[in-house]
């Protein structure tokens, strides 16, 4: 039985789950998308309370909004 460590996790859901959830330095919630200027540069950080999200809606629906650029 093999072990999974919340890095393959999280490895894991990055792949089938792309959307990023960031919290900015303000709490702002906000979510990237692939292709937006700063998603590549965007790191998510469950210990901030960061995520992944796998639709834009379900982001929307936990409170997250799109990021403007």
């Amino acid at each position: 039985m093999a072990l999974v460590t919340p890095n393959a996790a999280t490895a894991q859901e990055s792949r089938t789950c792309n959307i990023k959830g960031n919290v900015n330095t303000r709490g702002e919630r906000i979510y990237h998308v692939p292709g937006q200027k700063y998603y590549d540069q965007t790191e998510i950080s469950a210990s901030h309370g960061e995520r992944w999200f796998c639709t834009e809606a379900e982001a929307e629906a936990a409170g997250w909004r799109k990021a403007k650029v």
